[in-house]
């Protein structure tokens, strides 16, 4: 699955987003460099805007990025949108988001843009896309009988034990809101996304997620808190941090890498209760696996020979 032609971007970014980002929930910017099986933070940088993040995607050159959001949304959803939409959905996406639906997949499909695309010129915001998604089943003829409204793609569970939230859930953890946030901002930095969309050559993304690689070393034990949880759930929180990144340090995991820190660093990262720190260092990994991958023979990126483009894949899965 080669996208492109030349040389592997050398500079990693893992980033943890927020749909709404603030000075109390930034968004956290892991960056870095691989050099054989040994990963290394270089730095940590909080974004408070999403404006700030449009700046610093759109000045990145040779990065290859790993992004804590969903770049897809179940097909079934979407077949239902082409299938039925909502009477004042924009005719000309309508008829691209079909024709894309239908047309064979591959890199050149171009379902993931025109998807959000259209997404975007309905709904107008992520409060539009909330009530989009509300209407899942209660005004569609799905043609499916009674089942889960909140679907999972198959990447989304393709790790034994561990499944990702679903990228149509827009309240608690709002990963659809990230979807519609952080895509449309990819695509207007012009960034490769391999498998789903040709781009720039010097800016890749791939969609990732931590809890891939924290389920598998914590098992279902939390690394997040915050400051009303009881005292004796902080501590237990704490000490998961610290064996998460004792794990990562040591390579403990099924990637392969270890990710060499300072002290510094590692008091950084195991000091932040919230976990965002944590996940994008562990989104930092997981774009250095791709790197990797991409530099083998296959330039597969380690995503499979085939992905659905309305769907996509997540790193690792």
């Amino acid at each position: 699955m080669a996208d492109l032609n030349g040389d592997v971007p050398g500079t990693l970014l893992g980033l943890d987003f927020s749909c709404a980002p603030s000075s109390r929930k930034p968004l956290t910017l892991a960056w870095g460099r691989r050099s054989g099986a040994v990963v290394k933070l270089d730095k940590l940088d909080e974004v408070t805007t999403l404006a700030g993040l449009e700046q610093v995607l759109a000045n990145a050159h040779g990065v290859l990025a790993a992004c804590d959001f969903p770049f897809g949304l179940p097909r079934p959803f979407v077949q239902a949108l082409c299938a039925h939409p909502p009477h004042d959905f924009p005719a000309e996406h309508l008829a691209a988001l079909r024709q894309s639906v239908e047309a064979p997949t591959g890199p050149s499909n171009g379902a993931a843009e025109a998807l959000i695309r259209a997404l975007h010129a309905h709904c107008q915001d992520r409060a539009g896309f909330q009530a989009l998604v509300d209407g899942w089943g209660q005004t569609w003829d799905l043609q499916r009988g009674a089942g889960p409204k909140l679907l999972h793609r198959p990447t989304d569970t393709a790790v034994k034990g561990i499944s990702s939230t679903s990228p149509l859930q827009t309240r608690y953890v709002p990963v659809g809101k990230m979807y519609f946030e952080g895509l449309m901002r990819l695509i207007h930095a012009d960034f490769t996304l391999p498998g789903l969309r040709q781009g720039r050559p010097d800016a890749l993304a791939f969609e990732a997620y931590p809890g891939f690689l924290s389920g598998e070393v914590l098992g279902r034990r939390s690394y997040k808190s915050d400051a009303t949880a009881p005292p004796e759930q902080q501590q237990a929180r704490l000490i998961a941090r610290m064996d998460l990144v004792d794990a990562l340090e040591q390579g403990r995991t099924r990637l392969n890498l270890r990710l060499k820190l300072t002290p510094g660093q590692r008091d950084f990262l195991v000091s932040d209760a919230k976990g965002d720190r944590l996940d994008a260092a562990l989104c930092l990994v997981q774009a250095a696996w791709a790197q990797r991958e991409g530099e083998s023979a296959t330039h597969s990126w380690g995503l499979p020979k085939t992905i659905d483009p309305i769907e996509g894949w997540i790193l690792t899965a």
